[in-house]
């Protein structure tokens, strides 16, 4: 969608002081041609202030109804916690207002076809913050598959963890968070679909909660994706994982990777009697990349980097994996076509 304004008011929705990634955002938008950061919402007066002296000379709200409604705001980005997106970003464009969602979109994919569907119904932009697909490694990976180099890709196995208590504050608490597999699993979820784009066809998830007691998320998430054709995923994170394994294993008719998370991964090619091993390095990360492509959607009619139809696939796969694991079977994929 373009837009006759020649620049977009942004609000951001969360100021808080964990990561400041509400002041991250602010910052991102302020050196975005086309966007400017001109007010903050949040419920905590403190945080308020502490926007207004980042920032002087934005206005300030401390309920969404007020921001939403304000003269001055054309984008909403939503960075709060987990459980609240859906609600905040339903008020934003139900006001007529764009919307950027911090990841994960939401908790379910039914939230995220709600949301869908009220943007096209406003005629506005909806989209998430998957920066990470601007990750060197992440890019770097991706170009190797592109080019062919290790065929047709129906294997892969992401892997991130260690072994250590997840932290004691909202993102552990399951009841905000909607559980382990919605922090970086959003993430590795998004890149493998960005590996095997291919449909989903069922998951199966095996969820474990056995040492960290003190906290209610899971200590460890687990999908296994089935898309068309046969190919498969294996997406495990983990917080009690003694022993790792490598970030990424991807298999292709012609080929594989193998990536440690060193700054570097392995491709290998050839054949038994001839392998080849080449090591490649990983290209720079382009996080900057993001908003300006959101800014060329909303003034210039540019294609969008972040469906929200993408971002509701990565939901897909969290929540039927926890719906998997307690029915001890493998479950169809909503909203799949």
């Amino acid at each position: 969608m373009s837009s006759s304004k020649k620049q977009i008011g942004c609000a951001v929705v969360g100021y808080g002081g964990a990561f400041n990634m509400g002041k991250a955002h602010a910052k991102w938008i302020n050196s975005t041609p086309g966007l400017a950061t001109v007010a903050v919402c949040d419920t905590d007066p403190g945080r308020l202030q502490a926007a207004q002296s980042d920032f002087p000379g934005i206005v300030t709200y401390s309920d969404i109804a007020g921001c939403v409604a304000g003269p001055e705001v054309d984008l909403v980005v939503i960075v709060t916690p987990h459980i609240t997106h859906a609600a905040l970003a339903l008020a934003a464009l139900r006001a007529g207002k764009h919307v950027v969602l911090e990841k994960p979109m939401c908790l379910t994919a039914a939230e995220a076809t709600e949301m869908i569907e009220q943007a096209r119904k406003a005629g506005v932009t909806l989209t998430v913050f998957h920066n990470r697909r601007h990750d060197g490694d992440f890019m770097a990976i991706k170009e190797v598959i592109d080019s062919g180099k290790i065929g047709d890709v129906f294997h892969v196995e992401a892997y991130m963890g260690g072994y250590g208590h997840p932290g004691k504050w909202w993102r552990s608490d399951k009841a905000i968070s909607g559980g382990a597999f919605y922090d970086w699993g959003a993430h590795v979820c998004d890149w493998v679909l960005h590996f095997i784009p291919d449909k989903m066809e069922s998951v199966f998830g095996i969820f474990q909660k056995r040492v960290w007691m003190d906290v209610t998320n899971e200590d460890q998430t687990q999908a296994v994706v089935r898309f068309a054709g046969g190919k498969a995923a294996d997406i495990q994170m983990s917080s009690i994982a003694m022993a790792g394994k490598p970030r990424w294993r991807i298999l292709g008719t012609k080929g594989a990777i193998v990536d440690e998370g060193k700054g570097k991964f392995k491709v290998y090619t050839g054949s038994r009697d001839k392998p080849v091993e080449t090591t490649v390095p990983y290209k720079k990360s382009t996080w900057e990349e993001w908003y300006p492509n959101l800014a060329a959607h909303l003034l210039e009619g540019a294609p969008l980097e972040v469906t929200p139809e993408s971002s509701r696939r990565v939901i897909a796969i969290i929540e039927t994996a926890e719906k998997s694991a307690k029915s001890g079977k493998s479950e169809p994929v909503p909203y799949e076509c």
